[in-house]
């Protein structure tokens, strides 16, 4: 029972300390944001019928598949895709701020068709193997397409009986191009010409890789989701989160004095490391994933408190300090990891069932219950052993407990 260990206890508190109001600020300004804190676009498709397909439910479940493809190949972060009824999808994209760019993409049909000089269409999207923009030697920004095995050898056919010929590449019944055939290919592989920028070579290279939409889609609403609207709700969650925390750390420190103000800075290790967690996940933060942290903090002081009133009942039993902390964590931890398990599955349950910002709200309450775990119950526990350990530190009432032995 050394001063040493009170330096011991000194350090590592100022280091935390430290470290959170250093990294804090820009570590959760680096966390990317969801379309209701950042804006974006937001988009309303509806399936048709048309002469050549009509609707129905496997139509429905196949575009809203091929459209989340195609979102995902621009890599975007934390998209919302959902249907609406029987033919309607919602589409959010956050941080896209030119809409149209956004249904080039996502509401072409996409129907790759190779035609000979007749107007014959000999091959389909369906052949393709893989689509990738280029440029060439020449400078020239062009799509690489390969071919299924199947299509390679349909290919190898179309080529070979119309050298000489023109082949027509069409995309949604437009011209792509139409090169001269000068000798048969093989190989399953060509490349589509034409485009004027890599952008447009890439976004061309998606739609083909995505596949084509079995029906028509027509686009029935469209909306830019500006970035004001979010910092409002940004700004009124930050507050909301700053006075839920202030008065947590006061009840803490007035009720629990040190055992309340070592919860105190476990606390602030605990968001410092959720956040961490979401920067190295590659996450992106929506409103119900501020919510998911909130509450997952709320359940971090809560597994504080039960280990804190268990010592309290230790302490008032006769026992030590130290025999008493150690009697509280050991009593309180199989609640603890009860409660905590329960909401993991409910967690779980969320993620596995919910879309976009259901699961961004489990993600932030799995990951913050999991940490609030270790530094709940590992740092407070150690924190709070050390400082029992330094010679001034021996009075139940400075810890919040009252009889006991020292």
């Amino acid at each position: 029972m050394r001063w040493g260990n009170f330096t011991k206890f000194l350090v590592i508190v100022l280091a935390i300390v430290g470290v959170f109001g250093y990294y804090i600020s820009p570590l959760a300004g680096s966390i990317k944001q969801g379309l209701d804190l950042q804006g974006g676009t937001h988009i309303v498709l509806e399936a048709v019928d048309t002469p050549e397909a009509k609707v129905d439910e496997d139509a429905v479940q196949r575009v809203v598949k091929i459209i989340e493809r195609r979102v995902n190949e621009l890599g975007l972060t934390e998209p919302i895709i959902q249907r609406q009824g029987d033919r309607r999808i919602i589409v959010e994209l956050p941080g896209v701020k030119d809409p149209e760019k956004a249904i080039e993409i996502l509401g072409k049909t996409a129907l790759l068709e190779f035609q000979d000089e007749s107007g014959k269409t000999v091959m389909t999207g369906s052949d393709l193997k893989d689509a990738r923009a280029q440029i060439d030697q020449g400078n020239r920004n062009l799509v690489s397409i390969e071919f299924s095995e199947e299509g390679a050898k349909k290919f190898a056919d179309l080529t070979a009986k119309n050298i000489g010929k023109h082949i027509a590449i069409l995309l949604d019944k437009q011209v792509l191009t139409a090169p001269v055939v000068e000798e048969a290919i093989p190989s399953g592989k060509a490349v589509i010409t034409g485009n004027r920028t890599i952008e447009e070579a890439q976004r061309l290279a998606i739609l083909l890789r995505s596949g084509s939409l079995p029906v028509k889609v027509d686009i029935m609403e469209t909306r830019t989701v500006g970035p004001s609207l979010g910092q409002d709700s940004k700004q009124k969650s930050i507050n909301a989160f700053a006075i839920g925390i202030g008065g947590i750390v006061l009840f803490m420190l007035l009720y629990y004095r040190l055992s309340g103000f070592v919860a105190n800075i476990s606390l602030l290790l605990y968001v410092l490391l959720l956040l961490t967690a979401l920067k190295m996940l590659n996450a992106t933060l929506t409103l119900p994933g501020i919510a998911g942290i909130i509450l997952s903090m709320g359940m971090a002081v809560d597994a504080n408190v039960l280990i804190f009133e268990r010592f309290k009942e230790e302490f008032r039993s006769g026992k030590t300090l130290r025999a008493a902390m150690d009697s509280g964590f050991n009593r309180a931890f199989k609640t603890i990891l009860d409660s905590n398990i329960t909401t993991l599955i409910a967690a779980g349950v969320l993620f596995y069932l919910g879309t976009g910002p259901i699961k961004g709200f489990a993600i932030t309450l799995g990951l913050g219950i999991i940490i609030s775990m270790f530094t709940a119950i590992t740092v407070t526990k150690w924190l709070l052993r050390t400082l029992m350990y330094a010679k001034a530190f021996k009075s139940g009432k400075l810890f919040g407990a009252q009889g006991g032995n020292l």
